[in-house]
């Protein structure tokens, strides 16, 4: 994400990259960053807490403002949960009884094609939209 932030705002459009992977984020140096020390996949907040996600879209948003320094990441002060057990299993691989090798990732599923919340969102979307803005190849 941060090599499209990049272009982006070569072309005039601020951006700010949303990580849970701090060293990758650092690595790839984009414009500005928010770092959540949350599990993969769960960047925006926890699923069904709208307003945990809310608080991390706002603070995001004000970091977009306030960071002056190009590849700044700010990390931002929310716990995915009381303790840190979480981290005991997340992406790290284990053995179930027949000895093969699984992983505790309770993330959600991913797709190759677009997901909409609901069927109106879906009618909604418009692929020849003139305000979108696609990078170049």
């Amino acid at each position: 994400m941060g090599l499209i932030a990049r272009l982006l705002e070569a072309k005039g459009i601020a951006t700010i990259c949303m990580s849970s992977a701090y060293s990758i984020t650092a690595a790839v140096n984009p414009p500005r960053a928010v770092f959540l020390d949350f599990p993969l996949g769960h960047t925006a907040g926890k699923a069904d807490d709208l307003a945990g996600q809310r608080h991390i879209l706002i603070d995001t948003l004000r970091a977009l403002e306030t960071i002056n320094v190009p590849g700044t990441i700010v990390p931002l002060p929310y716990r995915f949960s009381d303790d840190e057990t979480w981290k005991d299993t997340a992406m790290r691989p284990r053995k179930d009884s027949g000895g093969r090798k699984v992983t505790a990732d309770d993330r959600t599923e991913r797709f190759d094609t677009p997901q909409y919340q609901y069927d109106a969102d879906r009618d909604d979307a418009d692929p020849a939209c003139p305000s979108c803005v696609f990078p170049e190849a």
